[in-house]
This record gives C-alpha cells, structure tokens and sequence, in this order.
C-alpha cells in the first residue's frame, strides 16, 4: 500500500520518483477509478502488468481536477510498483493537454490520450509528452480505425487500446453486436491486430464490461490469443487472473522456443540453416525466428 491510513493524507504532493518500470509484460491492463482510493492505494501492489488511471468517460466533468489530484498525490507518494503505470486523459482539446502538461513532472510510465483521429493529434501528444514517457492512444474512432497502419510517426507511440464501444458508435453501428463469433467484430479485432502489428505498435484489446461474467471474458480471452493477440484490458482483479494465466506462454511452448533456439543456433554456427530435428522436425530460420519471438513475449 502507498498510505498506511486513507483518511489522514498528506495534504500536499510528495517527492517521491518510482524508477520507469522495466519490465515488458503487458498479458493484462486493469483500469483504476482514480476517485476510488483504496483501489489506488493499492497498485504498487498489483498483479496487473498494466494499469490505466482513469481520468476521461468514467470521470464526471465536475470531478475531474479531483482525479487528477488524487493521481498526483499517490504518485508522488508511491515508490515502487509492480505494474506499468499509465494515466489515460481527456481527448487533447477537452484538457487532455493541460492534463499531460501537469502531469508530466510525476513518476509513471505512459500517458494514453483518448479519441485520437490522426497524425496531427500524434505529434501534438508527444510535443507536449515528456521525453521519459512512452505514449499510448485509444482506438475509438472510425479515423484511426482507418489510419491506424500509418499513425506511429516516432518510436515513443508504442500501444494501442481498442475502444470497441466508443468505436462501434463512431462507425454508426450497434454495440449489441460485441458477442462471440460476430463477424463484424472479428473483423474488427483481426484489422487493428494487423494493423498494429505493421504499424510496429503494441495492440490491446478491448474491456469487457460483465466484470462477474468471468466465463465469457475467459472465452473472449481465448478467442484473442487464438487471433493473435497477447494482451487484454481488464476491469479488475479477477479479470486479471484470467488474462494472466491465458496469455502467459505455456510450459511446452516455453520449452519448444529454447530448444529451436538453441539447435538453430549451433547448426547456423556449421552453416546449416535448415534441418531435421529429432524431437519438432524440420526447423529452419523462419521458424527459429518464430522461437525468437515467443522468448521475447515470455519475459
């Protein structure tokens, strides 16, 4: 916990800078209501891989200086976190700029900005984005739906979230059709996987809003990794579990990758780069690469 006692908090901002977080898991992004502070007082010690401080849909106008308050305060207090620490603000002409502006001087890993459309709104985020931090957008829009493959125009824009609901009502479509095996949201799903994926850019996919429903978040999760993807956003922390128990990298895989790697390695040292192995068959550099990359995913 970063407060020992909620009710008697400092009244003014600490000085206290967490290191940048370094490690890359990314298999679950909870969400946290900055407004609920035993929920914040807890995510330096969180299972979540990513947290998201929300300050944008789920924050009413009026509270919203209060939020971002309260993420300052416990930012400033807190000095080290399990999790990679985000804070999602306003879309950049509704104070998400004043908001990145503030907040910049805190210790925490990304900022996200919501409702982006286009390149211009990126290179306004990161004009205003300190150096230190990382910037993530919210796919929401029919613009960046359709731009998305072309948005990343500097290394430091490294994720997108997908907002399929915001999203659905940008294309003019019904949010009653997100259910399992649809057509439309597979398709989707598959166009901003590949999308990001062209773009070089980490793809999230959607919350799932039945936060009790854990049957059916558990088979979307399942339908996402069959897709491709290896990370989810989550409600809280019973959806988290379930992310990060499915998106981890299995026993065999783990153990697959290490071998390709390591046989690959010595038969490419003999100028043998395509081969027959005993225990997973013919294995050459694509596949080799392949091992590569679940290695990378597993750390």
């Amino acid at each position: 916990m970063i407060f020992d006692n909620l009710d008697t908090l400092p009244k003014t901002f600490g000085s206290i800078k967490k290191s940048p977080s370094i490690h890359r898991k990314n298999r679950s992004n909870m969400m946290l209501n900055p407004l609920q502070l035993k929920h914040l007082n807890r995510m330096d010690e969180s299972d979540a891989d990513m947290i998201t401080l929300n300050l944008e849909d789920a924050i009413a106008p009026s509270r919203k200086k209060e939020a971002l308050h309260n993420i300052a305060l416990f930012l400033s207090h807190m000095e080290h976190a399990n999790s990679f620490i985000i804070v999602r603000v306003n879309p950049l002409d509704e104070g998400g700029a004043e908001e990145i502006a503030f907040l910049n001087d805190f210790a925490f890993d990304a900022v996200r900005v919501a409702k982006i459309k286009n390149q211009t709104q990126i290179a306004q985020a990161l004009t205003l984005l300190s150096n230190d931090k990382e910037l993530h957008i919210s796919l929401e829009t029919k613009e960046a739906f359709e731009n998305l493959s072309r948005l990343r125009i500097d290394e430091r824009l490294t994720t997108a979230n997908l907002g399929i609901l915001d999203l659905l009502t940008s294309l003019g479509l019904p949010q009653s059709i997100v259910t399992l095996n649809n057509p439309t949201i597979d398709y989707i799903l598959s166009k901003f996987l590949v999308d990001a994926k062209t773009a070089g850019i980490h793809p999230i996919s959607f919350m799932f809003q039945e936060y009790n429903d854990t049957e059916t978040f558990t088979q979307w999760c399942q339908r996402e990794k069959m897709m491709g993807f290896t990370s989810k956003a989550c409600m809280g922390p019973k959806q988290v579990t379930i992310a990060n128990e499915i998106f981890a990298l299995d026993a065999d895989a783990l153990q697959r990758a290490e071998h390709i790697k390591k046989v690959f390695e010595h038969n490419a040292a003999k100028a043998n780069n395509g081969f027959m192995d005993a225990t997973y068959g013919f294995i050459d550099e694509p596949i080799y690469r392949d091992a590569l990359l679940a290695l990378k995913e597993s750390r």
